[in-house]
């Protein structure tokens, strides 16, 4: 999964696309008025280093899920923040995915695309 946050000045869509471009160096279009799935924690379930990631007052994270199309030939090109990939089907890649919440909004966007 590719994440971060929303800078200053960006809608959530136009940070899907930068941190996507960023994280794996693909570079697609996030339609803003696309399909998505949202859900929240609370930043007291982290681990202390990453909550000292925000700000003190910032008690919980809301998440916007986007998906997009990569072309088939395409391969990332993984930054920093990536040690590796697989490609998979969606059953294997909701199962491999660490957070329930993750593999949830996965599901629901997989299966808007199906309809």
């Amino acid at each position: 999964m590719v994440a971060g946050g929303v800078e200053s000045g960006e809608t959530a869509a136009e940070a899907a696309e930068r941190e996507l471009r960023e994280e794996t160096g693909l570079v697609a279009h996030v339609s803003a008025s696309g399909e998505v799935a949202e859900y929240a924690y609370q930043l007291d379930e982290e681990p202390a280093e990453r909550r000292n990631l925000y700000d003190p007052a910032v008690v919980r994270v809301e998440v916007t899920c986007f998906s997009v199309a990569a072309p088939d030939d395409w391969e990332p090109t993984l930054d920093w923040e990536h040690d590796g990939y697989r490609w998979c089907g969606p059953a294997d890649a909701c199962s491999t995915l660490r957070w329930p919440d993750t593999a949830q909004a996965l599901r629901k966007l997989l299966a808007l695309e199906l309809h």
